[in-house]
């Protein structure tokens, strides 16, 4: 594995080098010495991904390989993969998370542009050399495949979570629990990323509406939108933001939420798939999709009954459903037993296993 110095919330600082070998078990981990600006600012954010590139690449065109994978982080990662792919003449396998530059455009990061669209072009070239394409989500597929893509090249594996994760009620009681509840009778869990595509504007008009009602929002977690996020909903008694938690503390901020909220603007579905939906199945926990419902997480939440979903920009329709849940604990309890019983088609083990067969099928194509 070729990567870079660690710069997106690292755990931990490493000095300049201009390469590092490592072994993790059977994984050979090479970094480069890329920059390791902190991500909040995006001018500095490109600085890594360039500096990346420039080290990358050399070293990647020296090194034995049967087939080159590549995903998109950096964003134009995928067309670097491809181009090295070319060059070694090996098989190319593109592992989509984020879909770009649609990301970038939806999530206002640029403007439309005339370099915009000629990264598109190279986006699609990358796409055509690929011998199979790994998406996170049916929405996503359907994307690849509008973009002239054959389908029988576009492959979807989830990305799963550990089973069994599921945690009791009991563990309401936990300190961690009870702080992230922050005592409020019924939450509204957040825990992960405020990036920029949530429909963040319709949850802070809905809990300023729902102010004294019992009802509250929790954030646990950081992300490039959560300054924006707090200062539209300075004020409001309903949110509450708090810090990311240790690993070791996520089973009892799970537990915490009466239900989880996972939310795409409109517009973004297939563009962006939240993974965290996976863990908080396996949690046996509730689900709120606030998106489209052509998005992948509200198909599965509507086939499976373990959650609602609500227009992505109806506040008033967030409102309801949630003070109606909030005065039927039955029916929320009835969505937990559903979430834990549709987690166990999302074992991450199988998922994985999937992952691998993916890669060696493109690896016998030469």
């Amino acid at each position: 594995m070729l990567c870079g110095r660690p710069s997106y919330d690292p755990s931990e600082r490493h000095p300049f080098y201009f390469l590092r070998r490592e072994k993790r078990g059977k994984v050979f981990v090479e970094r480069v010495g890329s920059t390791t600006f902190p991500r909040f600012r995006m001018a500095r954010r490109v600085v890594n991904y360039l500096s990346y590139v420039a080290l990358s690449v050399p070293r990647a065109l020296m090194v034995r390989a049967e087939v080159v994978l590549a995903m998109t982080d950096p964003p134009f990662e995928g067309i670097v993969g491809a181009f090295v792919a070319w060059l070694k003449r090996r098989p190319f396998v593109y592992n989509i998370r984020d879909l770009y530059p649609e990301m970038a455009v939806s999530g206002e990061i640029v403007r439309p542009a005339r370099w915009v669209r000629f990264w598109e072009k190279l986006h699609r070239w990358a796409l055509r050399r690929a011998a199979r394409v790994i998406v996170v989500g049916d929405d996503t597929r359907a994307r690849i495949i509008a973009k002239g893509i054959d389908p029988g090249r576009v492959v979807v594996v989830r990305d799963g979570a550990l089973m069994p994760m599921r945690t009791s009620q009991g563990n309401r009681t936990h300190p961690v629990t009870r702080e992230v509840r922050s005592g409020y009778p019924f939450v509204v869990l957040h825990a992960g990323n405020l990036g920029y595509y949530g429909a963040w504007s319709t949850v802070v008009k809905a809990a300023r509406t729902l102010n004294g009602d019992g009802v509250g929002f929790v954030f646990v977690g950081d992300g490039a939108a959560r300054s924006q996020v707090e200062s539209s909903a300075e004020g409001c008694k309903a949110i509450r933001f708090q810090p990311f938690r240790p690993s070791d503390q996520v089973p009892y901020v799970l537990a915490a939420g009466d239900i989880h909220l996972i939310t795409i603007r409109r517009g973004l579905e297939g563009v962006v798939v939240p993974s965290k939906l996976y863990s908080i199945l396996a949690a046996g926990r509730p689900v709120l999709v606030l998106a489209h419902e052509e998005c992948d997480a509200a198909r599965l939440v509507r086939r499976s009954g373990c959650g609602v979903v609500v227009n992505p920009d109806d506040p008033t329709a967030l409102v309801s459903v949630l003070r109606q849940l909030s005065q039927d604990p039955e029916r929320v309890a009835r969505m937990a037993d559903r979430a834990a019983a549709v987690s166990g088609e999302f074992n991450l083990e199988t998922e994985l296993q999937r992952f691998v067969s993916v890669i060696e099928d493109a690896a016998q194509e030469k």
